[in-house]
């Protein structure tokens, strides 16, 4: 069978999306899309999700998912901050941002294919493009193959939100071919990806996100079998593992949840033995959790620990957290890990502290138009996200908390300052503070306490509102509470670890 990728009843062979690829790259450096430049992408897992990558690759330029959850506004400050020339979007997408596109930036549609329209509730209206906005396939129509060799890749700028409210871009430096070649290396060894025909991947993580889209194009790179799943459901995620004989996944860990949750009867309908290399991060794992899908599925459950800025530091298998319950791992060869105090120095080993890193291969970032936030995170030459944790005396490395007040929803990173600068401004509200509270299955969700001013008359129900009228929904807290006065330190700020700690504290966990 020629590889390539399968979409419900439809099948693109890679061959077909790489000669895509390679027109679609010449229609857009007559643009004037090249070295540096932005192409932004809003859309779901598509056989055009792989082909504007690749264009924007041989270009050397960027490829900017934007999340489809995001509201207008949210979409227009990623296409002005990253300088996009370009936007590619699924019909139904673009008709969601549609009069708030910033001028100047070219428009290609994708028409909704059926089954994610299926799997997405999608009218039928939605899913052809408007007047006068050119299709994808145009493009690529109307342009022959590039010639020229490809640029010096640069891959995606994936924005990541930060306690500053506003979302920022990580752009890399171009990749050296030695730098590509490593990070193949350890897509072999972290995610199991290599040259293997006998290879199946299933992807069912939004390529907005860092990590779907590095293990995405990983296997896009490696020309492996691959099969999209248009949302996910854990009933559907089984049928396509039987049907298929799926071999490698990347996914979250509130999809165990699900999984778990499943009537055994309808477990034991499917096979999973062609499982053999199940990949999951972005969110902590209850261990009892680990262990249940291990003895499902067997040995096969690998997890790592990075982030966009970092990519793979810290990796472990299933033997090792059988014997280790609750790590995330220990560092990979030509990884650096160090655990610091609030000076920055060395704590000792079992000792709690900020954990800064840096990844082996990738190379040097910083975000998009604001190196200061850059240096912010920095020590040395590592980084932090924020994490809070400690080394064992064999050095796994197991997380206690976060730092800073990010909050992992379903494997999703929500930043409380973007929700409180958007809540502080609703009439009505004096002050607020937005932080994460337990949620057995996405392992947390928003909370907001809200401060009313005297008189306001403001309930839960207006506060949704107000939110979901300006922040995607995922964004938009399942419980508010209000309160006369919120807790505030001595310097007047909210002192939002009272707030935080009983529902903590109920759960009986901290993270």
């Amino acid at each position: 069978m020629t590889p390539g990728v399968t979409s419900g009843q439809r099948f693109r062979t890679w061959t077909e999306i790489q000669a895509n690829a390679a027109r679609a790259a010449s229609g857009l450096a007559a643009l004037g899309v090249g070295e540096d430049s932005s192409v932004a992408l809003m859309l779901r897992n598509d056989f055009p999700t792989f082909e504007v990558n690749m264009a924007a690759s041989q270009l050397g330029a960027y490829a900017v998912p934007i999340n489809w959850h995001f509201t207008p506004e949210e979409a227009d400050y990623i296409l002005r901050d990253s300088a996009a020339r370009v936007l590619v979007a699924h019909t139904d997408l673009l008709a969601q941002i549609a009069g708030d596109v910033p001028d100047g930036v070219k428009i290609f549609a994708v028409p909704t294919p059926e089954e994610i329209a299926a799997a997405y509730n999608v009218p039928t209206d939605r899913r052809v493009a408007p007047p006068g906005v050119m299709l994808w396939e145009e493009v690529i129509a109307a342009s022959p193959p590039r010639a020229e060799p490809p640029k010096a890749a640069r891959g995606s700028m994936i924005y990541t939100s930060g306690t500053t409210g506003r979302p920022k871009g990580v752009r890399r430096q171009p990749s050296s071919p030695e730098q590509q070649a490593a990070v193949a290396q350890e897509a072999a060894m972290f995610w199991g990806l290599k040259a293997d025909p006998s290879i199946v991947t299933l992807m069912n993580g939004p390529m907005y996100h860092s990590a779907p889209a590095a293990y995405g194009m990983a296997s896009a790179r490696l020309g492996l079998n691959m099969v999209l799943q248009p949302r996910f459901d854990p009933e559907d995620m089984l049928r396509l593992i039987d049907r298929h004989k799926i071999s490698h996944m990347h996914i979250v860990p509130t999809m165990f949840m699900r999984l778990l949750r499943l009537p055994q009867e309808v477990r034991q309908r499917y096979d999973v033995s062609s499982l053999r290399f199940v990949t999951h991060g972005a969110a902590p794992c209850a261990p009892a959790v680990k262990r249940q899908m291990i003895e499902w599925w067997g040995p096969v459950i690998y997890e790592y620990y990075g982030a966009t800025e970092t990519g793979v530091v810290v990796w472990h298998g299933s033997e090792e957290v059988l014997r280790k319950p609750g790590t995330v791992g220990r560092v990979v060869p030509g990884g650096v890990l160090r655990i610091v105090d609030e000076q920055g120095r060395d704590v000792k080993q079992g000792d709690v502290g900020e954990i800064y890193v840096r990844g082996p291969h990738l190379s040097e970032f910083t975000y998009n138009n604001d190196d200061a936030k850059r240096q912010e995170v920095a020590l040395g030459n590592l980084v932090t996200v924020g994490d809070v944790g400690y080394l064992d005396a064999d050095g796994f490395l197991f997380l206690c908390d976060r730092k800073r007040d990010m909050i992992i929803s379903g494997g999703v990173n929500i930043y409380p300052a973007e929700i409180e600068s958007v809540l502080i401004q609703m009439p009505g509200v004096r002050d607020c503070a937005v932080f994460g509270i337990p949620d057995e299955e996405f392992g947390e969700q928003i909370c907001a306490h809200v401060e009313p001013m005297v008189g306001a008359a403001i309930d839960a129900i207006a506060v949704r509102v107000w939110l979901g009228e300006h922040l995607a929904r995922y964004k938009v807290p399942k419980v508010v509470e209000f309160s006369g006065a919120l807790p505030r330190e001595d310097s007047g700020k909210i002192f939002k670890r009272k707030l935080r700690a009983p529902y903590w504290e109920k759960a009986g966990r901290s993270i």
